[in-house]
């Protein structure tokens, strides 16, 4: 055996022990890894992990829904739906993607190592799904629901905060659409003492109320003001 393919059966054995699955077919992790690149640099044939990232999407969808809708009985179809996209979304596969450290064992070509690509969100959530279908195709759906669930699990359990959205921006967006319309956020309450104020916020649309909201802050509270007006716009 070559230096070369020792070293890469060594280096997929150590992947193996991260992904926590033993390989009856080893070739087909060897694929899971090899990005389209680096098949098109080889010129010998050698077959990237496009097909399987096709059948791991797939695989994916169904163990995801398969577990929201066992485990979440009392969620909507439409709430299903939302967390089923930020559950298998390119960011989430990404971090997956990372926990496992597998931008280190990714076949690339010259250019796109050198381009930072082992690093890509999209090359490491494509690699993940490739993984994946792999997993399915040498040990069948439970070892590849086994493998899912480890990293979703904890993010149902555990959500990550929401990011902050900014009404204020939002709502001024819409309304200069309109140039002649006017936006005016018009303090009227203040109570507590110094270190726990409550402040509430109107804001105004050519002096109509259009939302009121209330906050620690002035900031918040007009924050929660422009919320309520483009709840009431239907936004």
């Amino acid at each position: 055996m070559s230096i070369e393919k020792e070293q890469e059966r060594n280096s997929l054995h150590e992947l193996e022990k991260k992904l926590e699955y033993s390989f009856h077919d080893i070739s087909l992790l060897s694929t899971a890894l090899t990005h389209s690149s680096y098949a098109n640099e080889s010129h010998n044939g050698i077959a990237c992990n496009e097909r399987l990232e096709f059948l791991g999407d797939s695989v994916l969808s169904v163990i995801v829904s398969d577990y929201l809708f066992k485990d979440c009985p009392e969620k909507p179809e439409g709430e299903l739906t939302k967390l089923r996209a930020a559950l298998v979304c390119e960011k989430s596969l990404c971090r997956f993607s990372r926990a496992l450290e597998v931008g280190k064992y990714l076949k690339l070509s010259r250019g796109e190592q050198h381009s930072g690509g082992s690093e890509r969100s999209s090359i490491l959530a494509d690699a993940f799904e490739a993984i994946l279908a792999a997993i399915y195709l040498d040990g069948g759906m439970e070892c590849a629901r086994t493998f899912v669930l480890r990293f979703v699990v904890p993010e149902i359990q555990n959500p990550k905060p929401k990011a902050f959205k900014d009404y204020k921006t939002s709502l001024q967006e819409i309304i200069q659409q309109n140039p002649e319309e006017k936006l005016e956020y018009v303090l009227i309450g203040e109570s507590g003492p110094d270190h726990n104020k409550h402040f509430v916020v109107e804001v105004h649309l050519n002096s109509n109320v259009i939302g009121k909201g209330g906050g620690r802050s002035k900031k918040e509270a007009e924050q929660q003001a422009a919320r309520e007006a483009l709840e009431l716009m239907g936004y």
